[in-house]
């Protein structure tokens, strides 16, 4: 077990002075990219891993982890005796997300292109997997860099690939990769690894389950801990600050306290005093991004900023363009989600706010340390509610250290600019409608819930902050009585009218419309024969026939109906709640002659086989069952 303590960007190790020495090709590609001279990490791990020994990584972000895992796999390939084979995988680094792979697929290429006959290969989702396959199978592959999810289908799938020279594994921001649900397929991973191979684990925030993790992947694992002092510019200074703070050496935190309805406020007046700088804003959810994405930029107050929306659950090719782009801008700002808050390496950010605090403390850390990187100076600030107040001592205890920063007097209330937007666009109010909802249900997933105390939410205040021009009707509200005081709802425009701004939704929307109200008609019409009925004027005229389509709609509702109460019956039969002859009466199957319908038992022994689904009634998707209606039964197909 080691550690190590170092206070300073960049220790005065070289990486030519490193023992095990590296190979001169491989020195020769770090002093290209402008380095030259060791982080703390790197000086740490780099010998280790090359030394054949497997290291537990726990080191701030933004501390050049990505080169201390890197150039060993570089060397340890460049040592092999022999080159490897097309399907010989010889190492393998595993991220959380696609953006982490990636860049780190990009920093890899310059130091694996200095080894003849290795290609590396970036596996991770939002593309087609068979071209990734096709590739694999055609051209060869010995270093995989990807995502968990990705890496597990592809080794499910590709027989070819030959693990059992496998000389290293890093699974980097291994903490993350364990909250996000990847434990399975890096589980699955591991165990079609061979033991004998060397394991890096790399994180800002060790935690049980990484510790776990260690234990089954690592023999013997070396600690690798980097710290950082922490320098606080009034010269004030606890002994818990002294110990060592989780945050680079050149960031400087604050925190705002203000009310909900003030927010969007706040930071209006914080964004336009800083256009000149590059800052990422990060939100609770995609509808938040979403919304504000589409907001900020038609303020008066923002004009002219560059703003790029960044989230999940864009596709992979948007993600990968608002990435680049926001890395080329000199100035602007990322709207984000915490899918960029770990590992990215964006050059040149001043300032990071986090709108909402993060679910998971844990995270703060990873979000400050998009800026302050290497050495660089960079400055954060978190917007806290009155009653999150508590957060701020809670950072500290974890040795991250909070400024307070004051609310401006001058700063100009915004809401009714953003009420008169969506006013104006129905865009604009369904957005802020759902990134309300989603905030308020993401908001009951706060880890620190004696801190984030989902009742005591204000809700009115909340809505105002949003710029709704109506509270939505939500469960959670409605029974959980949330307090809704402070909120004051536009009286003067009717939600229904409201037309979207672009052309195309909006004919599109008024189409939608006129379907559901003739549908609406269609389902209430009674069936009965065809009549004459007096008309206003003396004559007669018959009432028109439903037309093919309107007869099919109605029967298609109808045999869902006797579908549906038939699944009802039969669940209930296989639960005990009634028993075969109570079955039979009730489906109508006391008269059926023999081969018309299964018994109550078989068709009970034939659900066993999927419980997902009804079973299937006789031998065909349509059996005609003996009952007083003569209806038939039509099984939906994605039910069977």
């Amino acid at each position: 077990m080691a550690s190590s303590a170092f206070n300073s960007a960049l220790t005065s190790v070289r990486f030519s002075e490193l023992n095990p020495p590296l190979s001169p090709p491989v020195i020769e590609a770090l002093k290209q990219d402008g380095f030259d001279f060791c982080t703390p990490v790197q000086a740490a791990t780099i010998p280790l891993l090359c030394s054949f020994k497997d290291v537990a990584v726990d080191a701030a972000t933004g501390s050049g982890k990505t080169l201390a895992f890197l150039v060993p796999l570089v060397e340890i390939l460049r040592r092999s005796a022999e080159s490897p084979k097309p399907h010989q995988i010889m190492g393998i680094i595993i991220s959380p997300t696609r953006e982490l792979s990636s860049q780190i697929f990009h920093v890899a290429h310059p130091l694996i292109s200095t080894l003849p006959n290795v290609k590396a290969m970036l596996l991770v989702g939002g593309s087609e997997i068979k071209a990734d396959v096709k590739k694999i199978e055609e051209e060869g592959v010995n270093v995989l860099i990807g995502t968990p999810g990705r890496l597990y289908d592809i080794m499910e799938r590709v027989d070819v690939l030959d693990f059992r020279s496998l000389e290293l594994l890093i699974l980097d921001e291994a903490d993350r990769l364990l909250d996000m649900g990847f434990q399975r397929q890096i589980t699955s991973i591991i165990s079609q690894l061979p033991k004998l191979r060397r394991t890096g684990l790399f994180s800002a925030t060790q935690t049980e389950a990484v510790e776990e993790l260690s234990k089954a992947g690592l023999r013997n694992p070396v600690r690798v801990e980097v710290k950082t002092e922490f320098k606080p510019q009034n010269g004030l200074v606890s002994s818990q600050e002294l110990a060592g703070s989780r945050t680079p050496l050149g960031l400087h935190i604050e925190y705002l306290e203000c009310e909900a309805e003030k927010k969007p406020s706040e930071l209006v007046n914080f964004v336009s005093k800083n256009m000149s700088k590059k800052i990422i804003i990060y939100f609770m959810t995609c509808a938040c991004v979403d919304y504000w994405g589409l907001v900020l930029p038609q303020l008066n107050d923002l004009k002219g900023c560059s703003i790029v929306p960044l989230h999940g659950k864009m596709k992979q090719a948007a993600r990968e363009k608002a990435l680049a782009s926001f890395i080329t801008l000199s100035s602007g700002i990322l709207l984000c989600t915490d899918v960029a808050a770990r590992g990215l390496d964006i050059p040149g950010v001043n300032w990071i706010v986090q709108y909402d605090p993060p679910q998971d403390p844990n995270v703060f850390i990873h979000r400050v340390g998009r800026t302050a990187r290497l050495g660089r100076l960079g400055s954060a600030i978190v917007y806290l509610l009155p009653k999150e107040d508590a957060y701020v001592e809670f950072l500290r205890i974890r040795r991250v250290p909070l400024q307070e920063r004051k609310c401006s007097d001058r700063t100009v209330d915004i809401v009714p600019k953003i009420r008169s937007l969506a006013k104006k666009d129905r865009d604009v109010m369904e957005k802020g409608v759902k990134a309300f909802v989603s905030y308020m249900r993401a908001y009951k997933e706060h880890h620190c819930t004696f801190i984030f105390r989902w009742k005591d939410l204000e809700v009115g205040k909340m809505a105002m902050g949003y710029g709704l021009l109506q509270i939505p009707s939500m469960p959670e509200v409605k029974h959980h009585s949330l307090s809704v005081e402070g909120f004051t709802p536009v009286e003067d425009v009717d939600v229904t009218t409201i037309k979207y701004k672009d052309k195309a939704r909006e004919k599109q929307r008024q189409k939608n419309m006129q379907a559901k109200v003739a549908k609406g008609s269609i389902n209430n019409q009674e069936r009965r024969p065809q009549m004459t009925r007096p008309k206003a004027d003396g004559g007669t005229g018959l009432m028109k026939k439903k037309t093919g389509r309107q007869r099919r709609a109605l029967q298609t509702m109808e045999d869902e109906q006797e579908l549906e109460q038939e699944y009802r019956l039969l669940k209930k039969l296989k639960r005990g709640v009634i028993d075969e002859s109570e079955f039979d009466k009730l489906m109508g199957l006391e008269g059926c002659s023999e081969g018309d319908a299964p018994p109550a038992s078989e068709i009970k022994r034939s659900g066993k086989a999927d419980n997902s689904a009804p079973a299937r009634v006789g031998g065909s998707n349509k059996q005609k069952l003996n009952r007083s209606g003569g209806k038939s039964v039509k099984m939906k197909r994605s039910e069977q």
